[in-house]
């Protein structure tokens, strides 16, 4: 099953990089949310759809929206890539992909791929928008920013 524009967002709580459990509800009613999955740390794909998060980074606080990441990957292979790459968001730890399918990311390149999928939720916890793309990388940062000068 998979959210669509219009839901209410599934709650979380996952660890960051730095091992902060970080939950959905900690923005409700204070900022929207840019929660962007991607499949794999430090693969030139992810690498840079994260940096374009990263270069655009104060726009999209200045819009009112946090950044969040989503992969598979451990706790120290978030902080390895948030180092390397000086990403000044956090990134969250799904090793059991529970969140993934609770959002219903589908898989990329005959299932061999977690899928690239990025979410809009505003600060009421609704899903604005939903973009889903393994090759565009810069369009996820686009289709975002987008939706929150729509929101503002």
């Amino acid at each position: 099953m998979s959210v669509k524009v219009g839901d209410i967002a599934p709650d979380f709580t996952l660890s960051s990089q730095t091992g902060t459990p970080v939950s959905l509800k900690d923005f409700r009613g204070k900022k929207a949310v840019v929660l962007y999955f991607y499949p794999k740390d430090d693969t030139p794909g992810c690498t840079a759809e994260s940096c374009g998060f990263r270069d655009n980074y104060q726009t999209f606080i200045d819009a009112g929206a946090e950044v969040l990441g989503v992969s598979g990957d451990s706790q120290e292979s978030h902080q390895k890539f948030a180092q390397k790459y000086n990403l000044p968001f956090t990134l969250l730890s799904d090793t059991g992909n529970q969140l993934r399918k609770a959002y219903g990311v589908p898989a990329a390149a005959f299932g061999l791929l977690p899928g690239r999928v990025t979410y809009v939720i505003d600060k009421d916890g609704v899903i604005k928008h939903i973009f889903n793309s393994m090759m565009n990388f810069q369009a996820h940062i686009q289709e975002s920013l987008q939706t929150l000068q729509k929101l503002a």
